[in-house]
């Protein structure tokens, strides 16, 4: 049974492609440990995409954020130190075949809802991409 208090963890990543397989991982410890089995295999797509998108179209520093405010939606994100809004998702049957450029498609097509916001904090600038996904643990 899921939890109902809420919760957040953070962690801070390098640039760096190993970054997306200790996050992936990271994350199924989080949700197993809380009770969120049912919703790992979608939040681990959802994870690999967004974290995979910040280590490979930006050269600074990352961080994963996931969230369960106790209310059945979980929410995960990354931030990137690159300010540049992402580039609008393509159809989701557009390029199966392409290697690159579906991330954010299969975002939109796993996910409840999902978005993106700039950030200035302090002198840092930067994006915020997040996604949620309810106990469902599926969307589409």
């Amino acid at each position: 049974m899921p939890e109902t208090d809420p919760w957040e963890y953070s962690l801070y990543i390098p640039n760096d492609v190993r970054a997306v397989t200790v996050s992936r991982r990271t994350l199924r410890l989080i949700l197993t440990m809380h009770g969120l089995i049912g919703m790992v295999d979608v939040a681990e797509l959802l994870a690999t995409e967004l974290v995979s998108n910040a280590v490979r179209h930006t050269k600074g520093p990352a961080a994963l954020r996931v969230r369960w405010p106790g209310n059945g939606v979980l929410r995960i994100g990354a931030w990137d130190a690159d300010p540049s809004p992402p580039e609008p998702p393509l159809p989701f049957d557009r390029g199966l075949d392409a290697e690159e450029g579906r991330g954010l498609a299969l975002v939109r097509a796993c996910a409840d809802v999902w978005g993106w916001q700039p950030l200035a904090r302090e002198g840092n600038r930067g994006k915020y991409i997040w996604c949620e996904l309810g106990s469902s643990g599926s969307a589409a």
